[in-house]
């Protein structure tokens, strides 16, 4: 059975993913600037990133990245501080940003200090509305947006059975996560859908039962958010390793 709808990468290793996607956002940012103009990306959380992050800051890569036409945005972020072990921008910062000399000037954090976590969305709706000269009722089209899938089938911070799955005029919204009992902000699924390129990085084997099911199951975006991103405008490729990709029954792209 095999389903050409579905851009499916199946990777031997967590390694090997990294690899093949480092080589492709070098590839869509040297496109995006060839002429000049600039590559606006969304950076996701996990363990995932930091493999991701090594390579681009790495000997290999460093110099065939635009890094002065890049624009970095985060797609989620914990409502801790910037120093904290769980801030996704912290671990951009460290394995990527400090590494390769980006400056703050190119990187747009989400707001989590002295400030309410709804206030945080709307200062961070803002920043878009603005980086981006949207208009009223506009999304962001993001060059490319990385995301990540749970075991549970959330992404971004959009978990199973949250209203926010359903918002539609808000860009960002920081919804209270009853499992994780605390707030997160996330772009909601307008901003996702409407990426030019949407990239999810899923590894390890607790994640094969929801990978299936976001993938192959029937539509029920309640349940596994991840299938918000069946409806999205641009292309969405999901490069997972073999151990996740074990229960899927459809036959897709062998890395």
């Amino acid at each position: 059975m095999s389903n050409p709808q579905l851009d499916i990468r199946v990777e031997e290793s967590p390694p090997a993913l990294a690899a093949d996607v480092t080589e492709l956002f070098v590839r869509l940012a040297q496109r995006a600037t060839a002429s000049g103009g600039l590559f606006r990306v969304a950076l996701s959380g996990g363990s995932t990133p930091r493999l991701l992050y090594g390579l681009l800051a790495s000997d290999t890569f460093r110099q065939e990245v635009p890094w002065d036409n890049i624009r970095f945005f985060f797609g989620d972020e914990r409502c801790v501080p910037r120093t904290s072990r769980e801030s996704n921008y912290r671990l951009a910062n460290e394995e990527l940003f400090k590494k390769v000399g980006i400056t703050a000037a190119r990187v747009f954090p989400m707001p989590t200090e002295g400030i309410s976590p709804d206030e945080a969305a709307i200062q961070y709706e803002e920043t878009l509305r603005t980086q981006f000269d949207l208009k009223e009722g506009e999304a962001p089209s993001f060059d490319l947006i990385f995301l990540g899938m749970g075991d549970d089938g959330h992404t971004a911070s959009l978990f199973p059975g949250a209203t926010v799955i359903h918002e539609q005029s808000k860009l960002v919204a920081a919804p209270y996560v009853e499992k994780l009992a605390a707030h997160r902000i996330t772009l909601t699924p307008p901003v996702l859908q409407a990426a030019k390129e949407v990239v999810f990085l899923v590894v390890g084997e607790s994640k094969a039962p929801a990978l299936k099911q976001v993938l192959e199951g029937p539509l029920n975006v309640d349940e596994y958010p991840a299938q918000l991103l069946r409806e999205a405008h641009g292309r969405v490729m999901w490069y997972v390793d073999r151990l996740a990709a074990s229960q899927l029954e459809g036959t897709y792209v062998q890395a």
